[in-house]
This record gives structure tokens, C-alpha cells and sequence, in this order.
């Protein structure tokens, strides 16, 4: 029964559970184990700086800006609690030279903010450890649908000094905006290879960077967004900016079958 259901994607074997319009900036804990695709990018201390997302057994999505190195750093699976010694983690280095970061990203302008990680060898897939689907290019998400994202990012939207990064995995549910309504907030920042959700009183804040923003089609989860860039203090009133993967699908199916 678990083997059938683990050769599919998008799917938790823990279901999720997502109230309304909270937020990852005062965000409310996930169900453990209900995103088992969201990963914790971490450095050799054990400190977390980025999300990602599994999208097959040895590969993971993030963002380009996450600068994820070969040599310092490692990607954790199935984690919920990160103060916690008792989940049954896997933690994984990286694949020598196997972070391919698109050619497009640019430091500049944020365009083509997308990575993809091999580890060194496959995650085992668990009821905590499964991939997310990845979008068909002509997949449409349409502005309104709601969504989610995860992460251990700031919360607390009270000002800098006050942030603090959750131990246990937080969630939102964020609706989606078409470009032309995120213009009205960031101007022409936004391009066609990026999506926005949120700025109704949510937001994903730092250190959800790289981490996923997922939307149900046809019951099963899809990478719609690569948590990318947002208001520098974190502000619910303005949408985040996410890497809008049905751009990158054709990139990224090239790479996993050339490596």
C-alpha cells in the first residue's frame, strides 16, 4: 500500500491541514510530517538559511540567491521540529559540483531566481520524505486560487528586533495575484518569470527563501512558486515574489536528464 502510494507526487501520507488567511509572519504550525517535500538548507552548525522542496528522490528546487554551496552545506529531510533530536531526519551533502543555478539569475534584477540540488544519494521515502509535483508548462494557477507556503522563516511582524525563527515548520495559505495586480505594488520588478501571493495580511518572510509555494490541482500538491523576494521588514500588506516554475519546467527537466 505504501510503496504505490510513494511512486507518485504531490500526495502526503499526512494529511495537511490549513486554516484560512494566517500567516507565516505570525504564522500558525504545520501538521508535522504534512509537507514531506519541504527540506531545511543548512550550514555546518546546524543553522537553517534557506527552504527547498524534493521534486524527485535526489533532486531539490530552490532559489538561486540561496547561494547553496557543495562544500558547506547539507539538505535535511523530514524535519518538523528543528530544536527536536528525536525525528527521524535524513540529512544529505550534495552531489560534488551538482548545484546548477539557471544561467538567467540575476543578483540585480531577482530574474530567473531558481536552483537545483543533487544529493549525493537518493532520500528514502517515508511517510515524512516525499516529492512535490512539479507544474506542466502550460499548467495556469489562476490569480485568486489559494495556496500555501512553509518554512521556518522570521515571524512576528512587529519590527526587526523582534523576529525570532520558529523551531517547529510554519504554513500559510496565500491567494494568488496576477501580475498585472503585483505591478500595482513592486512596479516593473515583475516580470513573466516570476508569481506573487499574499499582501492580505500574510507574507513568507526570511529564511523561507528557496522554500515552497504549492497549490492543489487534481488532489495532488504542485510547486507553483520558489519563495524568491519580498518587503525588505517582512510588511503582510505587500505580496511576496516567488519564481514562477512552469517558466523553469523545460530548464529543469533538461538538467535531470542530463545529470
Amino acid at each position: 500500500m505504501f510503496n504505490s502510494f510513494i511512486a507518485g507526487c504531490g500526495v502526503p501520507a499526512i494529511k495537511p491541514v490549513v486554516t484560512g488567511y494566517s500567516r507565516i509572519v505570525n504564522g500558525e504550525e504545520a501538521v508535522p510530517g504534512s509537507w514531506p517535500w519541504q527540506v531545511s538548507l543548512q550550514d555546518a552548525t546546524g543553522f537553517h538559511f534557506c527552504g527547498g522542496s524534493l521534486i524527485k528522490e535526489n533532486w531539490v528546487l530552490t532559489a538561486a540567491h540561496c547561494d547553496v554551496s557543495v562544500n558547506k552545506h547539507y539538505v535535511v529531510l523530514g524535519e518538523h521540529n528543528r530544536r527536536s533530536s528525536d525525528e527521524p531526519i535524513q540529512m544529505k551533502t550534495i552531489a560534488k559540483v551538482r548545484v546548477f543555478t539557471h544561467p538567467g539569475w540575476s543578483r540585480r534584477t531577482l530574474q530567473n531566481d531558481i536552483a537545483v540540488v543533487k544529493l549525493s544519494d537518493p532520500a528514502d521515502l517515508t511517510l515524512h520524505v516525499s516529492p512535490v509535483c512539479l507544474p506542466a508548462a502550460t499548467d495556469d494557477f489562476p490569480a485568486s486560487m489559494k495556496c500555501v507556503t512553509s518554512g521556518w522563516g522570521m515571524t512576528n511582524a512587529n519590527g526587526m528586533a523582534s523576529f525570532i525563527s520558529p523551531s517547529k515548520l510554519q504554513q500559510t495559505s496565500l491567494p494568488l495575484l496576477s501580475n498585472m495586480d503585483c505591478q500595482e505594488y513592486w512596479g516593473d520588478k515583475i516580470s513573466g518569470v516570476m508569481i506573487c501571493a499574499g499582501g492580505a495580511g500574510a507574507s513568507s518572510c526570511m529564511g523561507d527563501s528557496g522554500g515552497p509555494l504549492v497549490c492543489e490541482m487534481d488532489n495532488s500538491w504542485h510547486l507553483v512558486g520558489i519563495v524568491s523576494w519580498g518587503s525588505s521588514g517582512c510588511s503582510t500588506d505587500f505580496p511576496g515574489v516567488y519564481a514562477r516554475v512552469t517558466k523553469f519546467r523545460a530548464w529543469v527537466d533538461e538538467i535531470l536528464a542530463a545529470n
